[in-house]
């Protein structure tokens, strides 16, 4: 804390230091010294518009999207939809690899498709639970007809 007896010090824009009382805030300061720097320089954008988002699909939840999005992150349903459609692309390059494969080796890929259907339909059954609309859901896979497409892919 400053003493209440001496005025404020401050560094001006030549480098000197300044016994005086200054109008200039904090937060103005630190920006006049960053752009002295050459911080602002190399920033995305400059000289032109910033882009505008139309995010009037959404709403009032426009700003608790854009906030989402702006941190890398998505709503639970969208990440529960990300992860069924990882899990369905993981199921149907299992049913690419089974073409041609050996008994021994289609038992472990038929096992590696049990559980794929298994994680897949935990995953769906999430995204059908989270999800703010019937739109987004998913059907969930049927093990059965699964396993049925593994055995005719193999045959191929």
């Amino acid at each position: 804390m400053q003493d209440a007896r001496r005025p404020p010090n401050r560094i001006d824009e030549h480098g000197n230091r300044r016994f005086a009382p200054t109008w200039e805030s904090l937060v103005d300061r630190q920006i006049r010294e960053a752009m002295e720097a050459g911080k602002f320089d190399e920033l995305p954008y400059q000289g032109e518009p910033l882009p505008i988002e139309d995010d009037s699909a959404a709403g009032e939840w426009a700003m608790a999207f854009r906030m989402l999005r702006n941190a890398g992150v998505a709503p639970p349903w969208i990440e529960a939809d990300k992860e069924a459609r990882a899990l369905l692309a993981r199921r149907d390059a299992i049913l690419v690899r089974v073409a041609g494969a050996t008994p021994s080796r289609a038992a472990r890929i038929r096992r590696e498709l049990e559980d794929a259907v298994a994680l897949a339909n935990a995953a769906i059954a999430r995204l059908n639970a989270e999800a703010p609309t019937t739109r987004q859901h998913r059907l969930p896979l049927v093990l059965a007809d699964e396993l049925a497409r593994l055995e005719a892919a193999r045959r191929s």
